[in-house]
């Protein structure tokens, strides 16, 4: 289908919440997708940090074609082998205990939301229910994680918010130590916040914060919904972090490109979580998990770890080198392969005239571009990027 008689019927039948690049994707192969045209584009952006492996991985592929032809769905009246399975991966290979199986980022921020009030509740009674959460945060497009996301351009029309959530600002422990009252049941942040403008937290402040906690027995959250799955090197962030949270949440990678979300918790903090206390009917189906297995598959057992990490710490000298060439260029900030540059100009610009170049980049706040490409990314491709940005800057400076 053409591309401009799609747009006509996105904008007739489609409810107008997205702005939308001026492109129809009709396939992908690898770290490149093709238009209906037959053009062809680097994809930096990964759907979003949600395509790890690219796209069409062959071993991805054929777990969703396998487990299709097989079992789709029965609910969670009944057990299914991958869900199972899957839960052992993340199990055996994390902090937690525990796994609760959903859809999207957002439910799993809202499973662990209501996880950690059930869990002081149970623990305190009532009135010990505030969650701390940062300023310019990201947790999702519900009520209660669209409360959480401290920004309020999210939050805008939406009133009355969900009670309970108080805001901090990211990295600031004073600024925390203040907040925390005898009301708070959990603190809750990004190790990287990404839609936020890809701000890192400092690491001494995660030692400090994971101190606090464990001192006022206030639990810590770690939404690991971007930077989960192998984005920043290591399987989760916080691994290379050096401080462990009771609560993790992730999503986007996990399926490769399926939906699929977990909240995944340490044994006495899922205690809370009874028959019927929380559920979700498509969370952990068949094929969803199925392909959560063939993702932890490839990423624990062909290397895709070692080639993430290294391309990371190689994008991220030549986002440098960029910076010291380009007086547009403020800030290059990231970890592994979700990297952010901070221009002085408008980034959106940089993002359509990539796009006329055939890469796929994008910005999360009007000077930020955010880089999240398939953690396949090759050497070759993101000299192509750095090239072209060497090519765009400069113009935009002038």
């Amino acid at each position: 289908m053409p591309t401009e008689e799609l747009k006509q019927d996105a904008a007739r039948y489609l409810m107008q919440t997205y702005t939308r690049q001026p492109l129809a994707i009709a396939q992908g192969r690898g770290t490149k997708v093709y238009d209906f045209e037959g053009r062809e584009y680097l994809d930096f952006v990964g759907g979003i940090a949600v395509n790890i492996l690219g796209h069409g991985h062959p071993d991805l592929v054929r777990a969703i074609q396998d487990q299709a032809a097989q079992l789709i769905h029965t609910s969670n009246l009944y057990y299914t082998e991958p869900q199972v399975r899957l839960a052992q991966v993340l199990v055996d290979h994390s902090f937690a205990h525990k796994a609760f199986f959903c859809n999207s980022g957002a439910e799993a921020n809202e499973a662990a939301i209501k996880l950690v009030r059930r869990y002081s509740h149970d623990k305190y009674g009532a009135g010990r229910f505030e969650i701390v959460t940062m300023k310019n945060s990201f947790h999702g497009r519900t009520m209660a994680t669209l409360t959480a996301t401290g920004q309020d351009k999210v939050q805008k029309g939406y009133d009355p918010l969900t009670p309970g959530f108080r805001y901090v600002a990211f990295n600031s422990f004073e600024e925390l130590t203040e907040a925390v009252t005898n009301k708070t049941a959990a603190i809750m942040l990004e190790p990287i916040q990404g839609e936020g403008g890809v701000h890192v937290a400092n690491r001494e402040y995660l030692r400090q914060v994971r101190d606090l906690c464990t001192k006022r027995d206030v639990l810590l959250i770690f939404d690991e919904v971007q930077t989960g799955m192998g984005r920043t090197g290591t399987l989760f962030a916080y691994e290379q972090l050096g401080v462990q949270p009771d609560v993790m949440t992730l999503a986007k990678g996990l399926g490769g490109g399926m939906p699929i979300g977990a909240c995944l918790a340490t044994d006495s903090v899922a205690q809370a979580f009874s028959a019927g206390s929380h559920a979700s009917t498509f969370g952990g189906n068949p094929l969803a998990c199925a392909a959560g297995l063939a993702v932890c598959r490839v990423l624990l057992e062909d290397q895709v770890l070692d080639q993430a990490r290294r391309m990371g710490e190689y994008f991220a000298k030549g986002l440098a080198d960029c910076k010291e060439r380009h007086r547009v260029v403020r800030e290059v900030r990231g970890l592994g392969l979700l990297q952010g540059m901070e221009l002085t100009i408008d980034a959106t610009v940089v993002v359509s005239e990539c796009l006329a170049r055939g890469i796929l980049i994008n910005a999360t706040s009007e000077h930020v571009l955010r880089f999240a490409p398939p953690l396949i990314i090759s050497q070759p491709d993101i000299d192509r990027l750095l090239e072209t940005l060497g090519q765009i800057l400069p113009k935009q400076a002038a």
